[in-house]
C-alpha cells in the first residue's frame, strides 16, 4: 500500500501516552489535546465543539465531505454518596462493570488533583460461603483511607467527582496491545495513522476529509450526534471495537463469531449503507486485507447510527476492531488487526470519488 511503516516507534509512543491519560466521558479534553498535538502535522486545520469533540480537517474548502471517526471517551464512575465513616458509593458514567471493580485501585479526579483510592471487598474468610454475594452497585465502596466524611471532603472529594482506573498500556507477547480504554481510543489512534499515511505518502484527496474524534459515545453516541450536524458530511466511515467471541462464556449463536488476529470486522446493519459497505469489502479483497463479517439487527450501538440518521441521511459504514475483555482494565487487541483497520480505511478513502452519493438510483 505504501512505503511508510504503519506502526512506527513514534506512533506506538503516542498510543501509550494517549491511552495512559485519563479521558472519562464528559472530561475528554486532556486526551483530545494529546491527540490533536500528534495529528497537527498531518491536517490543515482543526474544528472543536463546546463538549470537546475534535476534528482534524484535510482540504477544508472542499464541498464534498468524508468523515473517518472514532470516539475519545472511556467508561468511568461518579462519586454518588459519602458515608459518615468515609466510604464512597458510586454510580456509572457509561457502561462501567461492577463485577470487576472489587479490589481495583482508582483515581478520583478533584480540583486539588488525583486522590488515590481502592474498591474494597470483604476478605474470603469473612464471607458466608453458602450465600456468596457478587459485587453490585449497592455493595462496592471506595476507601480513600479516611475515617469520616469530613476527612474525605478535605481531600477535595465530593459528589460528582469522576473516577477512573490507573491501569496502563503494555504489549503482551510482542503483538497484543493491552490497556483500559482501548474502547475506543484505539479508534482515535487508527484514524490519526490514516491521516499520517496520507501525508507521508503524498496522497491528494478529491474531497474534504474530517478526521473526527467524538466525545460521549459511551452514554449514547452524543458527541457524534452533535458534530455531524456541524460538519454535514456526505460519507462517514466509523471505527469502533467489537467483541472477540472466542473466549470462555460467550455464546457464538447469540453474539456471532469474531476473533483477534483474523482481521477487521465489517458490519451489516440497517444503518450501514450497502453500497459503501461493498466498497469496503471490494477494497479489502483487492488489497488482500483479511476481514470478518458481523450482523447487527436494529442498531450497531456505535457512532455509525448517529451519522447515518443525521442531516437527511449520510452514507455510513462501520469497520470494527476485534477486542477481548471489553469494559475491563485488560482490554486486548492484536497489532495485526490494528494495522489492517488502518490499511482498510486508507485504501478505501482512495477509492471514493468526489460527489459520490452511493445512491441506489443513480
Amino acid at each position: 500500500m505504501s512505503k511508510t511503516e504503519i506502526l512506527d516507534q513514534k506512533s506506538i509512543e503516542f498510543l501509550e501516552k494517549y491511552l495512559n491519560n485519563a479521558s472519562p466521558t464528559g472530561y475528554e479534553w486532556e486526551g483530545q489535546k494529546i491527540w490533536m498535538e500528534y495529528l497537527k502535522p498531518y491536517v490543515d486545520e482543526f474544528i472543536t465543539d463546546t463538549y470537546g469533540t475534535a476534528v482534524g480537517v484535510i482540504n477544508p474548502k472542499a464541498k464534498f465531505k468524508v468523515v473517518i471517526e472514532g470516539h475519545a471517551d472511556e467508561i468511568s464512575w461518579y462519586v454518588n454518596y459519602i458515608t459518615d465513616d468515609g466510604l464512597i458509593y458510586v454510580i456509572r458514567n457509561g457502561g462501567s462493570d461492577h463485577q470487576i471493580a472489587a479490589s481495583k485501585r482508582v483515581n478520583i479526579h478533584t480540583k486539588k488533583g488525583i486522590v488515590k483510592g481502592v474498591f474494597g471487598w470483604p476478605a474470603i474468610h469473612t464471607r458466608d460461603k453458602d450465600k456468596e454475594e457478587s459485587p453490585k452497585l449497592n455493595n462496592i465502596t471506595i476507601d480513600v483511607g479516611c475515617s469520616s466524611k469530613d476527612e474525605v471532603e478535605e481531600l477535595g472529594v465530593h459528589v460528582g467527582c469522576v473516577i477512573t482506573y490507573p491501569d496502563e498500556f503494555f504489549i503482551l507477547n510482542d503483538n497484543k496491545f493491552v490497556s483500559r480504554a482501548l474502547d475506543n481510543r484505539i479508534g482515535g489512534f487508527m484514524i490519526a495513522q490514516v491521516a499520517r499515511l496520507l501525508k507521508e505518502n503524498k496522497k491528494k484527496l478529491p474531497f474534504g476529509l474530517y478526521i473526527t474524534n467524538s466525545v460521549q459515545e459511551e452514554i449514547g453516541l452524543r458527541g457524534a450526534e452533535m458534530i455531524t450536524h456541524r460538519i454535514k458530511p456526505n460519507v462517514a466511515i466509523v471505527t469502533d471495537v467489537t467483541h472477540d467471541t472466542t473466549t470462555p462464556m460467550i455464546e457464538k449463536k447469540v453474539n456471532g463469531y469474531a476473533k483477534i488476529s483474523e482481521g477487521p470486522v465489517i458490519t451489516y446493519a440497517p444503518a450501514v449503507q450497502n453500497k459503501l459497505r461493498e466498497l469496503l469489502i471490494t477494497t479489502a479483497e483487492e488489497k488482500e486485507i483479511p476481514f470478518q463479517r458481523a450482523a447487527s439487527s436494529r442498531a450497531t450501538g456505535t457512532d455509525t447510527d448517529a451519522f447515518a440518521y443525521s442531516n437527511g441521511g449520510v452514507a455510513s459504514a462501520l469497520i470494527s476492531l476485534p477486542l477481548r475483555y471489553m469494559h475491563t482494565t485488560v482490554e486486548m487487541v492484536h497489532k495485526d488487526d490494528v494495522e489492517n483497520v488502518i490499511r482498510l480505511i486508507y485504501e478505501s478513502l482512495l477509492q471514493i470519488k468526489e460527489g459520490e452519493t452511493f445512491s441506489y438510483f443513480d
